[in-house]
């Protein structure tokens, strides 16, 4: 690692951490219904928006209510978004002409993009019409980490307020996390990335003259776009001669602004933020990057503030940035030790036992390895997915950090608004497993934690996993899901872990060595986006219900205080440990064993 990518991370950490603070304290004033500096604006929107919609602002809901609305209005959201994408072929703003999107393929789509998944079994330039990108794709790249945001704010009221039955109104807490927190960074970000470069157009596609005409293998696709598959169950592959260059343009810069800043992850573009029209630039590159992380961590801020205190807030960032840090470095040391068989091949003749400048496959070469994995880490931490390299290429051990930063339940830093809820739920775990050493009732907050709430953290734990570890065991044992691997042994059991563990925990990246296009993977993996999404937010909500009927206990000499470095390690040690538990055996056979077959040269 050099000096220059050593400055890079701490660069971009120490800019996290200058900009989190200030924008979690404004969060906070936003949901408590204080003044803020943008009331002139958004306040007058947010009233009229209330009386067209017939919402009393004062009103609010117990956890019952207030989960029926978030399902209903999610519902909803599918169905629309669903619709739009199945009669884009006869609307407007379509310069390619693109047909309806096939019905499996569509269904995956909505389930994923309103679960803020953002899952991508399609490239965008080939298969959306400017039209269901931006009222449909970008409108849900706004209302879902919405979402996610307000059922964290009812938590936290749970954990706020004594002896009451209400825990806010969703209706409120949606508007407001848009108007006031995603619009405004969403319109900075997109004007920077504008001048950066990224398009921002309404125009047809464009199509350039070849100085010198190539040829290329290209996979062969039927009317539905889909590959067209042999006997052997293998993509067909045709050879391809061309002169020209179709130049794919858009509206990209608004809808990669909020796909960062909310955890979606979709890129416009297939390639994602590896395209060159989503990000362009150095520049580009850093703040897209730090838009991922920057809710998240501020939303730590929030939680502490509205507590009244803030300390709760640093020990929850404190314990993510830990193990954030930690994985990342592994993956870092695993990238730029790349492959030790290099040296037996002969290549480099000065070579030891390291490949000579590291794994760079799948890499941009304008990145380099130390963005490449500063990104991985970030964005599989988050809840995002977006990529600005492949996965699919990474080392074993490279490949295993961000499936396992996954796998901990998206709850370092997570997604906006459900990393923290979850990271919330661990900690109450944490508490009941301290409560069981010293023989006393369990204490969170000024909360005592009893029977009711350890079974509804238990459901956020089990459901996960669950989804998971069934979703790929049924893979592996069908012909549909085993048709789809391009690389056979145990790196395609990890393509197939992979996929259900990114779209289980709502993080929508890939290794792309998966053909998941298809009508199994389409149904499986939004069944498990739904499930994995809603299934944890209900109980969730019921914890949030639980803890507001509650009354306040004042702490006493045999309360774990939850601020200190020791409730941090012991936070860290108990997600570790849950995460280990459940997902080492199947760890053991994809990215372990490939790892130990590439140490012995196979």
């Amino acid at each position: 690692m050099t000096l220059n990518g050593i400055l890079q991370v701490v660069l971009y950490f120490g800019v996290l951490l200058l900009l989190a603070g200030p924008l979690g304290v404004y969060m906070a004033h936003v949901y408590e219904g204080e003044p803020c500096c943008l009331d002139c604006i958004a306040g007058p929107v947010e009233r009229i928006f209330y009386r067209l919609c017939g919402v009393s602002q004062n009103e609010e809901m117990d956890w019952k209510e207030y989960a029926m609305a978030v399902l209903i209005f999610n519902v909803g959201g599918i169905f629309l978004l669903y619709f739009l994408q199945r009669i884009q072929g006869v609307l407007p703003l379509n310069p390619q002409n693109f047909p309806a999107v096939p019905p499996d393929l569509a269904f995956n789509t909505a389930v994923s993009y309103v679960t803020n998944t953002n899952w991508q079994a399609y490239s965008g330039e080939a298969t959306m019409s400017y039209l269901t990108q931006m009222i449909g794709l970008t409108v849900q790249n706004f209302v879902s980490p919405a979402v996610g945001m307000a059922v964290l704010v009812a938590l936290i009221r749970g954990f706020k307020r004594r002896s009451v039955q209400t825990i806010g109104n969703f209706w409120v807490d949606l508007t407001r996390s848009i108007l006031y927190i995603l619009m405004p960074l969403s319109l900075i970000l997109s004007l920077f990335l504008v001048s950066q470069g990224v398009v921002q157009s309404l125009s047809g596609y464009k199509i350039v003259r070849l100085v010198q005409g190539v040829s290329y293998d290209r996979v062969r696709l039927n009317s539905d776009g889909r590959p067209v598959i042999d006997a052997s169950g293998k993509p067909v592959v045709e050879k391809v001669q061309t002169r020209e260059q179709v130049i794919p343009l858009g509206p990209a810069a608004s809808q990669i602004a909020i796909k960062q800043l909310g955890t979606n992850g979709g890129g416009f573009f297939g390639a994602n933020s590896a395209h060159p029209f989503e990000n362009p630039t150095p520049l580009s590159n850093f703040l897209e990057l730090l838009a991922i992380l920057l809710i998240p961590a501020a939303l730590c801020i929030t939680f502490g503030k509205m507590v009244g205190d803030v300390r709760q807030g640093r020990a929850l960032f404190a314990a993510m940035l830990i193990i954030l840090i930690a994985l990342m470095s592994l993956c870092l040391w695993s990238e730029q030790r790349g492959n030790p068989n290099f040296a037996t091949l002969g290549i480099d003749q000065t070579a030891s036992a390291l490949q000579p400048g590291g794994n760079m496959e799948g890499k941009e070469t304008r990145f380099g390895i130390i963005d490449s994995v500063l990104w991985t880490a970030v964005t599989t931490a988050v809840s995002n997915g977006s990529v600005n390299s492949m996965f699919d290429s990474f080392t074993p051990l490279g490949g295993l950090c961000p499936m396992f930063l996954m796998q901990l339940g998206e709850v370092v830093f997570g997604g906006a608004g459900s990393g923290l809820y979850g990271m919330l739920i661990f900690a109450i775990i944490t508490v009941f497993i301290a409560g069981l050493m010293v023989g006393r009732t369990p204490e969170y907050l000024g909360k005592k934690i009893e029977a009711f709430e350890m079974k509804m953290a238990s459901l956020v734990i089990l459901i996960v996993n669950g989804l998971v570890m069934v979703g790929a065991a049924i893979a592996v044992s069908t012909k549909a899901g085993v048709v789809g691997i391009a690389n056979p042994g145990p790196h395609g059991f990890s393509e197939i872990l992979y996929a259900f563990t990114s779209t289980t925990n709502n993080n929508g990246s890939a290794f792309a060595g998966l053909n998941a296009n298809s009508v199994f993977y389409n149904t499986a993996l939004g069944i498990t986006m739904f499930l994995g999404r809603f299934w944890v937010i209900l109980p969730v909500l019921a914890i949030a219900g639980s803890m507001a009927r509650k009354k306040h206990v004042p702490a006493s000499l045999g309360t774990l205080p939850t601020h200190t470095p020791l409730f941090i390690m012991f936070l860290i040690g108990v997600v570790f440990i849950v995460g280990a538990l459940a997902f080492l055996p199947s760890l053991a056979l994809g990215p372990i064993a490939e790892y130990m077959n590439m140490m012995i040269g196979r």
